[in-house]
């Protein structure tokens, strides 16, 4: 090597860049304009450069005469050739990038049908197959093949490889970097990053971390997530920039916050992994026992109340009042302010909406006879009017999607936040040729997810086996969790199990028992007991008095 002569960068040398050039005085290898070879252009301290592939050569800055574009080499098998369009390195002063960056990278600027451009070229093989090019007003054009990921050629493999959302954000990285490790754009925006990337995904996986650095608007971190999907877990990560994109923050906060970002980018996980290290948010906020208590207090000592995205169940035998008690609950929540949707499948909007009214009147007015009509308006205007309760005109089974799209309806577009099914085997109990147990769990598994999903309060009530010997359940027999009908994930999924135990053939109170109890602090056993006024139609607490009711008259409900 002659005196001066300067040795390629180590570091890109060990991070993928290659040269394969003959020895002679040079400031570094580069990608030839002219035949598309990877490294063969010899760049020198003057600015000319020299290709030792096709003998092309480049004046330096200082030197006014001019190379003319040669047609491009038709690749074999090709049909389609085009005149290179070729250009002067140069500074991007609006960008700080440097003239030695976009000489490095292969970024120009030259003229297209008279008009100022920037060039970005495609070359695969060793052949240039495309030009990208960048006219004012950011208005693109390309020609020939612009696949694939821009300045792939220049790299083969290494430790890390960054891929940006353009190429000016590419040139930003490799500047603030000085070139050190791979950087590469995708070609086409956001929405096609994700086909861009599977087209040289193989050659991706050639680095041991691939850094996603889009844009920080929402298309941008769509199209990371998508495109992370494609690589096995932990190969990608997904870095996080202060501004709208990595040449923003280049110029604003300069090449240390964009070599930051890179350090810090974190390894995707698919939606729903979340890592200890951000969970400091979720542990350090206050948890509130409840978003509301129950209208008993023997219960709420037992449950600690009722809580958005559980999934509580209601059981009883026949008769024993299910129905009643899931209303009772419902109507003391619309007092306290809340939206609820009531979805009875065994019985007409018109009768559920009639005892809704009823536990406001405190009588039952389906039994009322010549009622006037000013009252009962205004007591349908007390339950109705400021619209927070919606009701579900259906009867009998029904598909569990279609339930899901009326729940999710009820949540986003009502602004509900909890909802009554009443019942569960109901739902299941027209569809012919079903196993009852399959599709339970299938119903479960549904409803348990909507709560979460939603955030929402579900109230589900669900029959029980008829014992094979002994008293059963209408006769006052104590309900356990095995009593439950159809499937084990009732007991399961649901993070409360209420029992109701009531002897028909007497005028003994209901029994309240809690069988499961997944929230912490809360308990099983007996949670008091519940009397039921034949005048009113409504329950009351013995012995305590929680919504002003005693045994011969309710107060108001609402």
């Amino acid at each position: 090597m002659e005196t001066g002569a300067i040795n390629m960068d180590s570091s890109m040398q060990q991070n993928g860049f290659q040269k394969t050039g003959s020895d002679s005085v040079w400031m570094g290898q580069e990608s030839c304009p002219e035949c598309g070879s990877k490294d063969n252009l010899s760049r020198y301290d003057d600015g000319h450069g020299y290709c030792h592939g096709c003998k092309y050569y480049e004046h330096s800055d200082s030197d006014s005469s001019t190379t003319t574009p040669s047609p491009a080499k038709k690749k074999q098998g090709s049909t389609k050739s085009y005149n290179i369009i070729r250009g002067n390195y140069e500074s991007l002063e609006k960008r700080k990038i440097s003239a030695e960056t976009c000489r490095k990278a292969g970024y120009s600027i030259g003229e297209y049908n008279g008009e100022r451009c920037h060039i970005a070229s495609f070359i695969r093989d060793g052949q240039v197959v495309g030009q990208k090019l960048r006219l004012k007003n950011k208005d693109f054009r390309t020609l020939g093949d612009c696949s694939g990921l821009w300045g792939k050629h220049l790299w083969s493999t290494g430790k890390k490889i960054v891929i940006t959302e353009g190429e000016i954000d590419a040139l930003s990285v490799a500047e603030a970097q000085n070139s050190k490790w791979p950087t590469v754009s995708i070609p086409s925006g956001a929405g096609n990053a994700k086909k861009s990337i599977s087209k040289d995904l193989e050659w991706l996986l050639g680095f041991e971390e691939i850094i996603l650095m889009f844009d920080m608007d929402p298309v941008g971190q769509k199209a990371a997530t998508e495109s992370a999907e494609l690589f096995p877990p932990g190969r990608c990560k997904i870095a996080r920039l202060t501004k709208k994109d990595a040449n923003l923050v280049f110029i604003e906060e300069g090449g240390s916050a964009l070599v930051d970002a890179i350090w810090r980018a974190r390894v995707f996980r698919p939606d729903g992994i979340i890592a200890g290290e951000d969970t400091w948010d979720l542990v350090s906020t206050d948890i509130s026992e409840s978003e509301h208590l129950y209208p008993w207090d023997g219960l709420n000592e037992k449950t600690l109340g009722a809580r958005r995205g559980e999934l509580v169940t209601f059981c009883a035998g026949t008769g024993a009042g299910k129905s009643t008690t899931v209303k009772e609950i419902a109507a003391y929540f619309l007092a306290k302010g809340e939206t609820l949707g009531y979805i009875a499948l065994e019985e007409s909007v018109r009768q559920a909406a009639l005892d809704f009214m009823s536990i406001h009147a405190n009588k039952m007015l389906h039994l009322e006879k010549n009622l006037d009509e000013k009252y009962l308006r205004d007591t349908w205007e007390a339950v109705f009017a400021d619209n927070r309760l919606y009701l579900y005109d259906h009867w009998g089974s029904v598909d569990v999607n279609l339930l899901s799209t009326r729940i999710r309806y009820l949540a986003r577009s009502c602004n509900v936040g909890w909802i009554v099914l009443d019942h569960l085997s109901i739902m299941v109990s027209g569809i012919e040729g079903g196993d009852e147990r399959r599709l339970i769990d299938n119903i479960m598994t549904t409803l348990r997810s909507l709560a979460e999903e939603l955030n929402i309060g579900m109230f589900i009530v669900s029959h029980l086996k008829r014992p094979q010997q002994g008293k059963g359940h209408e006769d006052g027999k104590q309900v356990t969790l095995s009593d439950l009908r159809g499937s084990g994930s009732i007991a399961q999924l649901s993070d409360f199990v209420i029992g109701l135990e009531r002897d028909q053939q007497s005028d003994g109170e209901t029994n309240i028992r809690v069988l499961k109890a997944r929230y912490k602090g809360a308990s099983t056993g007996l949670a008091g007991n519940l009397y039921y006024n034949t005048n009113t139609g409504r329950l009351s607490e013995c012995g305590r008095s929680t919504v002003g009711q005693d045994r011969s008259a309710g107060q108001e409900a609402f």
